[in-house]
């Protein structure tokens, strides 16, 4: 595949592009956007917008969502996040801004583009990459988890003193990829309506990241 991906995750990963379930990976991906050209999100070239963004050293903070938003226009290969002119904005991305004003009175209703994050050293990880419109977890057996845990396991291997916020059960089940002596892992109920009020609201995971970046001596996220 001609995936655009940056130079310091494409050296980290390398030997899991050789992989057999990878080069199948492929084939599957590249047949879906293929066939079906403008039902695929995100655009082909954002695939991996999450590790383009933030490069492997720089980033501080991992936060794991699922699969992209499967609404045209929506998806940019961001966890969460949305283009700049998505209104009314996801349900969940809303009850995450809800959380942020309470945790540290920051209110955020322009855009729900949270480019400015990864640039600051947030990883945007969903586990799956690619989804069909319409269709959420379509593309949730092709085979992106295997990646998408190895670039968590490559963290934990090569890195210290990160933080890693699990909302969900999917999420939270990415624990285990985690070494918690050397990394702060924080972990709720998804921010989606269904569950937000089992324990995401009052979370506070945005001034605890901050916090433990600073005791480590790391610049704080300007959310």
């Amino acid at each position: 595949m001609n995936f655009i991906i940056g130079e310091s995750w494409k050296e980290i990963l390398k030997e899991e592009f050789e992989k057999d379930y990878f080069k199948t990976l492929s084939v599957l991906i590249e047949a879906e956007y293929k066939i079906k050209p403008s039902k695929i999100f995100p655009d082909y070239k954002e695939i991996f917008n999450a590790l383009n963004l933030c490069s492997f050293h720089h980033v501080k903070l991992v936060i794991i969502g699922q699969d992209p938003y499967p609404t045209k226009g929506h998806a940019h290969g961001l966890c969460f996040s949305v283009k700049k002119d998505v209104q009314p904005l996801p349900k969940s991305l809303k009850n995450l801004f809800l959380e942020l004003n309470e945790d540290l009175g920051i209110k955020k209703t322009e855009t729900g583009c949270l480019t400015d994050w990864a640039k600051q050293g947030v990883l945007l990880l969903n586990t799956v990459l690619t989804v069909e419109e319409g269709k959420p977890d379509s593309h949730s057996n092709f085979g992106w988890d295997i990646f998408t845990d190895e670039i968590i396991i490559n963290l934990n291997k090569h890195r210290s003193n990160l933080v890693y916020i699990l909302w969900g059960a999917k999420a939270i089940k990415k624990t285990v990829l985690i070494d918690s002596k050397r990394n702060l892992i924080l972990t709720a109920p998804h921010p989606s309506p269904l569950s937000a009020y089992r324990g995401f609201f009052g979370c506070k995971h945005f001034s605890k990241t901050n916090t433990y970046l600073i005791e480590k001596g790391i610049s704080s996220i300007e959310w």
